[in-house]
């Protein structure tokens, strides 16, 4: 993504003493300190919190009726059916209930609906399926929430129903079932509306046994996967329940897990959050966006390593077919916008398109040209569509704005869906740009860096390795973004067939390994030996034994000197490690006096003007401390009127000892510092 702003913290890194004098890294207590957290106290309570991170379940609305009717079911030993939904959450949810509930003695099967004969959430006919399999309670698992007539008829057959989910309740009134369990509902008091499906169904479970540690020990790693894969923010008793999972996931007990590790290159690595988003979840999703979940649901549940590698095997090839699938919408919906780049949420329709696939294409064109995106797909006079929001954008607000248009929609402020009539979709178009129109308009895409690096003590092996602590990563619990100004980018190599680039920077005698995925050598816009800005996060690198600091480059581009410049106009030094690189040299102060003189004597600007004054190639900064130095030893004058500065020439009988300066004195200590590292 291109950024049209890039905020960088004003001052260097701010290291809490404190934080540190617990036995904190530098750069792990800056980033502490960045993110609000400035006591050892409550770092010990972020970093490695426990089971006091857990909220009751009792505080969910109806959790009393639901727990109560699941204990009357097993002492019934009744039929349960668990009707979940065809993504990660639902997947891993109707898994985790139908194995705790088979675990209790119970006949339990999971009910994933066929996302192309069935769509999304309960339908009549699947009611009278679980009917005819001898179910007497359905619970439903991250769907139901707008189940209403589905409920009734369920009812109607001899079958109680017990809802869990947490998507938002809308307008619609709530399920007549024996509990609705939502932290979205209306009222609710419990303290974490973020919960993913399958915390809501691990919520009812701790709420039957009356205590969380026996379903953690045994189901932490469904529930992370799920909870991660559902993008659901990793703060609070989410971040407790990923990192137990991970722990297990590190360890996978279900061969189901093992073999997937397996089949995806993963096994024997480091499982982290983003292996379980960019590697698991996709895996794990292509079953139920190509409308074959239930591979999903049997790997997750079996016991034979046999089956477990042949599911797997299956998974990996719907996740190959999927993304050729994928590619190819992704191009049609180029075809369709003609050229033409949008200016407002983007409503594409079309037949053929693949109605599982169409969610992941709409989320690359939201990227893309930082806008929502819709992509419908149609068949007859219907449609269905998946809606993935940018920039803050409210969707479920957004189609309910314009639900006068549509047959039907539900789903989050992020990723929503919908069916529309296809002779409705131009007037849901107008309609929905309009009320993008009416909004305020959406802030450009900006990077926002947590720290600007100004000692490269800070990304040392001890420093990078310490931000493990911080995992997981994800949403709420973003991976850190950290900068380097002002660096010489020194090498440009392209690797992977040209895909992706191999770069070293240097700044103040300090090298740095870089990488920068994705991204093409004429893409990149920036040349070998040009001044840079860069944004990364660091990483251990490890090559045939050998470990080393390397920094993944989120976003390169040339530097901006104005903040160096500004802070040396208004009086203030450079940091230590910006001071090595300018440290005048005799024939940096002729320079300049000849730049001048070449000025007729002088130079006049606005003070964004400064950062373009590069006399024979020098650094505008280095350019502001030589005329500094010269100011104070009068052989020139430098007056500074508002947003305006004048340089003027003055003649001096004999010669000015400049290198006795005190800031050059000060700048040479800063060059030593770093000579030879």
């Amino acid at each position: 993504m291109k950024y049209s702003e890039w905020k960088i913290p004003c001052c260097g890194t701010e290291v809490d003493e404190a934080l540190v004098e617990a036995g904190y890294t530098p750069l792990l207590s800056a980033l502490l300190k960045k993110r609000g957290i400035n006591t050892p106290e409550a770092a010990r309570a972020f970093l490695s919190g426990g089971q006091e991170l857990l909220g009751d379940p009792m505080l969910l609305e109806d959790m009393d009726r639901a727990a109560a009717r699941l204990r009357l079911a097993i002492e019934r030993r009744e039929v349960v059916a668990v009707f979940g939904d065809y993504d990660v959450d639902g997947i891993t949810s109707a898994c985790l209930v139908t194995s705790w509930l088979r675990a209790k003695g119970l006949e339990c099967s999971p009910y994933i609906p066929d996302r192309m004969e069935e769509g999304y959430g309960l339908n009549l006919s699947a009611m009278d399926i679980i009917k005819a399999r001898g179910a007497t309670l359905i619970v439903t698992v991250d769907c139901g929430i707008t189940a209403a007539e589905e409920a009734r008829y369920a009812a109607s057959l001899g079958m109680d129903m017990i809802v869990t989910d947490h998507h938002e309740c809308g307008a619609c009134p709530l399920p007549e079932a024996v509990a609705v369990v939502d932290p979205k509902r209306p009222g609710s008091r419990y303290p974490n509306a973020d919960l993913a499906g399958v915390g809501v169904a691990f919520k009812l479970l701790c709420a039957v046994e009356g205590s969380p540690e026996r379903i953690l020990e045994e189901y932490a790693d469904l529930i992370a996967t799920g909870t991660i894969a559902d993008v659901m923010p990793l703060t609070g008793e989410n971040r407790y329940i990923v990192r137990l999972g991970l722990e297990q996931l590190n360890r996978p007990k279900r061969p189901g897990i093992r073999a997937l590790l397996v089949e995806s290159g993963a096994a024997g690595k480091k499982i982290s959050a983003t292996t379980v988003g960019f590697t698991l979840a996709p895996r794990l999703n292509a079953a139920g966006r190509l409308g074959h979940a239930d591979v999903a649901v049997r790997l997750l549940l079996t016991d034979s390593e046999r089956e477990a590698a042949e599911l797997a095997a299956e998974l990996c090839r719907l996740n190959r077919e999927r993304q050729e699938l994928e590619h190819g919408i992704f191009e049609d919906a180029h075809g369709l916008l003609s050229g033409e780049t949008p200016t407002a949420p983007i409503v594409l329709a079309a037949e053929g398109w693949h109605q599982g696939v169409i969610g992941i294409a709409a989320s690359k064109l939201a990227e893309e040209f930082s806008l929502p995106a819709i992509m419908i797909c149609l068949d007859g006079e219907s449609g269905k569509g998946s809606c993935r929001s940018f920039g803050g954008f409210n969707l479920f607000d957004a189609l309910a704005a314009c639900s006068d248009w549509l047959e039907g929609f539900g789903g989050h402020a992020l990723a929503a869906g919908l069916s529309i009539r296809r002779d409705q979709v131009e007037g849901f178009r107008a309609a929905l740009r309009e009320y993008y129109r009416r909004l305020p308009p959406a802030e450009a895409p900006r990077l926002v860096c947590d720290l600007r690096i100004d000692d490269p003590a800070l990304l040392s092996m001890e420093c990078v390795e310490s931000l493990g602590e911080l995992e997981p990563f994800g949403s709420g619990n973003p991976r850190p973004t950290l900068c380097i100004t002002d660096a010489l980018l020194e090498r440009v190599t392209p690797i992977g067939g040209g895909r992706h680039l191999k770069l070293r920077l240097e700044k103040g005698g300090i090298c740095f390994d870089c990488v920068m995925f994705s991204m093409r050598e004429e893409e990149l816009g920036l040349r070998e030996g040009e001044r840079v800005d860069a944004a990364f996060y660091p990483q251990i690198n490890e090559y045939h034994g050998h470990r080393s600091v390397q920094l993944v480059m989120l976003a390169l581009r040339q530097a901006d000197t104005l903040p160096l410049c500004m802070d040396i106009i208004d009086g203030r030094l450079p940091g230590p490690w910006d001071g090595s690189d300018l440290c005048p040299e005799r024939s940096d102060f002729v320079r300049v006096w000849r730049w001048l003189e070449r000025r007729g004597g002088g130079a006049y600007g606005s003070l964004s003007d400064v950062s373009g004054w590069r006399p024979g190639g020098m650094h505008p900064a280095k350019l502001l401390l030589c005329l500094r130095i010269m100011r104070d030893e009068g052989l020139v004058t430098a007056q500074r009127t508002g947003d305006s500065i004048r340089v003027q020439i003055q003649k001096t009988e004999g010669k000015a000892d400049l290198a006795s300066h005190p800031l050059m004195i000060k700048l040479r200590r800063f060059r030593e510092r770093y000579e030879g590292r």
